[in-house]
């Protein structure tokens, strides 16, 4: 019975990320995903003439100039090829992580550690169009949910930030 309280928390977090206004309106490229689906996505295409290496690049480099770490890259595409013998549209995550906010975040209740760490997708579409998508954090609502002081508010939304500018870097070929 004590796990119920943690499970709802947990649950109710969930629910407050993914249910405020999307940020990809703040930016003329990124285009919000289908409400029906989830409505918090951040979601930007490569810009022409950017190829989805150079994007990647682009991205590690201004992870790199932020402090956010590149924890791990997952070639999903590559796998299903490998299993079913056929050729994939690319399909790779990237899970970026500041290591001290993610500490603090999960020092103030573990069951933050679901989100961490912080994914890019890099997913090609049926047409060829190369998209750079993450789920975006409603920091506010979040953050009065939790009842987090200003400072790991703060840190929370550097995070965030963050992350939509190595997504633009990445979009735009940006070194």
């Amino acid at each position: 019975m004590r796990a119920l309280p943690k499970l709802l928390t947990a649950c109710l977090l969930g629910l407050t990320l993914l249910s405020g206004p999307s940020f990809a309106a703040t930016s003329s490229k990124a285009v919000k995903a289908t409400e029906k689906i989830l409505p918090n996505i951040y979601k930007i295409p490569l810009a022409k003439g950017v190829s989805m290496d150079d994007a990647v690049d682009s991205m590690k480099l201004r992870a790199n100039a932020l402090n956010i770490k590149l924890v791990a890259e997952l070639p999903l595409s590559k796998q299903v090829e490998a299993m079913t013998g056929k050729p994939e549209r690319r399909m790779t995550i990237f899970q970026f992580c500041d290591a001290l906010t993610a500490k603090d975040l999960v020092d103030l209740d573990m069951d933050f550690a679901i989100f961490l760490p912080c994914r890019i997708a890099m997913i090609e579409d049926k047409n060829g169009q190369a998209w750079l998508i993450m789920m975006d954090m409603n920091v506010n609502q979040l953050s009065k949910a939790a009842q987090m002081n200003a400072e790991l508010t703060a840190k929370i939304k550097k995070v965030r930030d963050g992350l939509i500018e190595i997504m633009k870097a990445g979009a735009n070929g940006d070194l």
